[in-house]
């Protein structure tokens, strides 16, 4: 057994198991789906497809954890290639058609080690053996056999240095040297695989592209900006190497498709494609056919315009063989010959396919969830309200069974991030609260990402303050609808979202009738000194957006809920992962001690094998049983 005083936090602190379980006694309904039903690991998913096309690797469980498996696509035959029992891997891909990589971290340290296995399970090696230090991908190298390029964070911690690696021997070869005085946070490589564009931090809060012609060259200044002015280069042009195609807000509030000349540092013609409600999101081109494909953005759902025939094409065929369904293409093989995708909804994991695009083939590969029947589940609908201050903000509202009237019992689930958004589609946390009689109402408030740049600047240092606001201001519209019972609101989030629990149940105190907290911020001041290492040559762009201890900590003192226990009077839940390396258990130790003191019982759940958020199986359902049994307690009234 461990020695309790080389636990992370305050052990003493958690709540005792039986103290746990009487809270899931609390949720003592009938229901026709278990929190398994929604949190078991599915038997196949993330399918991907070999460079050659004849394989497919996924994930599958063995003893509860995500572990590879390949299927030969000819034969059917599958065999599963890793045993990994401590922890799931995290993610994985085809370094060339016989060998597979993948990553994995420690009890959700985020240090990420990359694997590299080869597609009948031989050749198993750590390909970064290197303790307390996290790897990130650069470039794939599609058209390369033997190399990745990645980046790694071991000479120095808050430093990504860029290597070629060798994925059979593990052998590095260093591209470039970070520099303290000017750290470069984003590299990026032309289509030959040479690494050309580096974007470095300068003055804590200017964001400086730089360019090289050839990699035997030395970086030059191309452009330099605010950290709030981008210029996102995606993919260098196919004719003139000097040319890529960008995303960026220079000179206007939403972000749009340019091509940006890196020799003279200016936009090349007219913008490709722009919308003027949200910002662009995404960009993809053919690899094989050179030529530039689609642009994505992001409305009530995701929506694709295409500059590409043959990809339409693809997109029109499949959605009338799948009428009514979200389609992702999710994997392709270096011919563009085949192709995996995805369909899902907002109530259902979907299903993945296996297209083939000649004779127009499509093979159903498996259903995600097939133990769900989607026409159990509930709509997720969009939805728009008012701010006091005249912003509108947009969210999504899911209500419980059609043939109950409202007004309903509502759990208010703000985003984590903050600079993140909520998207439609299926959320089995959504589901399996409406399953039990509750609506969810999730609302992308000032600072969420997608709505234009002035959208976000308008939540610097509003953390607890405008922020805030939005999502209390959200409430009442629900109130005012006769949608929520006003006795009957709870509030719910993760991270960000944890803080904003702790936030609403602070400064509106009479608004919630209880309230979770998530791996949340207690105290924004303790928050920023125990960030990752590899996030502080970002620290000055977090003091912009959140507040400088120095400079601001009055009003950081005055967002922060710990120094104001006092006027918490909601019954509140706090779960936290001991090993999260972005918000350190000591936020949640500090809540929850300072409300104890004051005689307030506070249940207190830790899992010391999980980081920023619990992923292994039987932690999940844990977690979920406890939030339902507390939500049964004060909600079900």
């Amino acid at each position: 057994m461990t020695d309790p005083k080389n636990l992370p936090g305050k052990p003493e602190l958690v709540s005792a198991p039986e103290v746990l379980q009487q809270i899931i006694d609390q949720d003592q309904g009938e229901y026709k789906y278990s929190v398994e039903d929604f949190f078991r690991t599915p038997e196949q998913t993330a399918f991907s497809i070999s460079p050659d096309g004849l394989h497919l690797a996924f994930f599958s469980p063995y003893k509860r954890r995500k572990n590879i498996f390949i299927r030969e696509i000819s034969s059917g035959e599958t065999m599963r290639i890793t045993e990994e029992t401590e922890r799931d891997i995290g993610g994985f891909f085809w370094a060339n058609s016989k060998r597979i990589l993948y990553v994995k971290d420690d009890g959700g340290d985020e240090n990420f080690r990359l694997y590299g296995i080869n597609h009948d399970g031989s050749e198993h090696q750590d390909l970064t053996p290197y303790q307390d230090v996290t790897v990130q991908l650069i470039d794939d190298l599609e058209d390369d056999e033997d190399e990745v390029i990645i980046g790694m964070n071991k000479d120095n911690p808050e430093l990504f240095d860029p290597y070629r690696l060798n994925v059979h021997s593990g052998e590095l070869t260093q591209l470039a040297k970070n520099n303290p005085a000017a750290p470069v946070t984003h590299w990026m490589t032309d289509h030959d695989g040479r690494l050309r564009i580096a974007m470095r931090t300068e003055g804590g809060t200017n964001t400086v592209v730089m360019y090289r012609d050839q990699e035997e060259d030395d970086f030059r200044d191309v452009i330099t900006t605010d950290f709030t002015e981008e210029i996102n280069p995606v993919f260098f042009d196919f004719e003139t190497p000097h040319v890529v195609y960008a995303l960026s807000n220079l000179d206007r509030d939403k972000k749009v498709l340019i091509r940006f000349d890196m020799h003279t540092g200016k936009e090349t013609g007219d913008v490709i494609f722009e919308r003027n409600d949200v910002d662009l999101s995404g960009v993809s081109y053919s690899r094989k056919r050179k030529v530039l494909a689609a642009a994505s953005f992001v409305t009530d759902r995701i929506h694709r315009h295409f500059f590409d025939q043959h990809l339409a094409n693809i997109y029109d065929y499949l959605k009338k063989q799948l009428p009514g369904k979200e389609i992702a293409l999710t994997s392709v093989d270096l011919d563009e010959e085949n192709y995996i995708l995805r369909t899902y909804s907002d109530r259902s994991l979907g299903t993945y396919y296996h297209f083939k695009v000649t004779g127009q083939a499509l093979t159903k590969i498996t259903d995600i969830s097939p133990w769900i029947d989607e026409d159990d589940m509930r709509p997720m609908e969009a939805v728009s309200y008012t701010s006091r201050d005249g912003l509108t903000i947009h969210g999504y509202l899911t209500l419980p069974d059609s043939n109950t009237d409202g007004p309903y019992p509502i759990i208010v689930n703000p985003h984590g991030g903050p600079w993140v958004r909520d998207t439609w589609g299926y959320n089995p946390e959504v589901q399996l609260l409406a399953s039990r009689g509750y609506g969810v109402f999730q609302m992308n408030y000032r600072g969420s990402t997608g709505y234009g740049k002035d959208f976000w600047r308008s939540s610097f240092k509003q953390w607890g303050r405008k922020m805030q606001d939005d999502i209390t201001d959200g409430v009442h519209w629900l109130i005012n609808e006769k949608i929520a019972d006003p006795k009957r609101v709870a509030i719910y989030g993760g991270s960000y979202g944890g803080y904003a629990t702790l936030a609403g149940v602070t400064f509106t105190p009479d608004l919630y009738c209880c309230a979770i907290d998530y791996v949340g911020v207690s105290n924004l001041f303790t928050f920023m000194t125990t960030i990752p290492p590899y996030w502080k040559p970002l620290l000055d762009m977090m003091y912009a957006m959140v507040g400088n201890p120095e400079l601001d900590e009055e009003e950081m003192r005055a967002a922060s809920p710990i120094f104001h226990v006092d006027k918490i009077k909601t019954p509140l839940l706090v779960i936290q992962g001991a090993n999260d390396p972005r918000v350190n258990i000591d936020e949640a130790d500090q809540i929850v001690e300072q409300l104890r003191n004051k005689g307030v019982n506070v249940p207190y759940m830790v899992k010391y094998d999980e980081g920023h958020g619990f992923r292994n199986e039987e932690n999940r359902f844990e977690v979920y049983r406890v939030i339902l049994g507390f939500l049964a307690r004060y909600l079900n009234n």
